[in-house]
């Protein structure tokens, strides 16, 4: 089973029939085992990853360092969890370290990040602090390299 999640996770268009030629396992025995995977939601999503650049509609990406007093009973949970149900948040995790909790998101805008922020992320009773970090440029995402190979165009310095 761990060998056919590596190959989904690496590549999720590769289909059961490519998964038995690469395992050893009959191409219906590695269907049973995704469909199994699914419904037990050790796999949560197939997901694509797309340079948006290239379509040429850039999204604005931010890192947001979230610093929370826990709460009684539930620690941080009850708080990340408020977090993480914002459209805006595409990933939360708890850190350790200076800050509690790590937000990735994603807006249209620098404004309509920065909307979230002050809107909505700083007024949750509990959270004591944040510090924003815009992504500036993407070049690796999920294993993918993003920029591969192309040439950085600067004009030479001449001194």
């Amino acid at each position: 089973m761990k060998e056919i999640l590596k190959i989904l996770e690496k590549d999720a268009r590769t289909s059961a029939k490519q998964i038995s030629t690469m395992t050893g396992t009959s191409a219906d025995e590695v269907a049973k085992l995704i469909k199994q995977a699914e419904k037990d939601q050790i796999i949560l999503k197939y997901k694509t990853i797309i340079n948006w650049e290239k379509v040429g509609e850039e999204q604005v990406g931010a890192l947001i360092e979230v610093r929370i007093a826990p709460q009684r009973d539930v620690g941080f949970d009850a708080i990340a969890e408020r977090i993480y149900r914002f459209p805006q948040a595409r990933s939360v995790y708890l850190l350790s370290g200076t800050y509690d909790l790590l937000v990735l998101v994603a807006g249209k805008t620098m404004h309509e990040v920065a909307d979230f922020v002050s809107q909505k992320l700083a007024p949750i009773e509990g959270v004591n602090g944040t510090v924003t970090h815009f992504l500036l440029k993407r070049y690796k995402e999920d294993g993918e390299i993003l920029a591969g190979g192309e040439k950085t165009k600067r004009q030479p310095v001449i001194l």
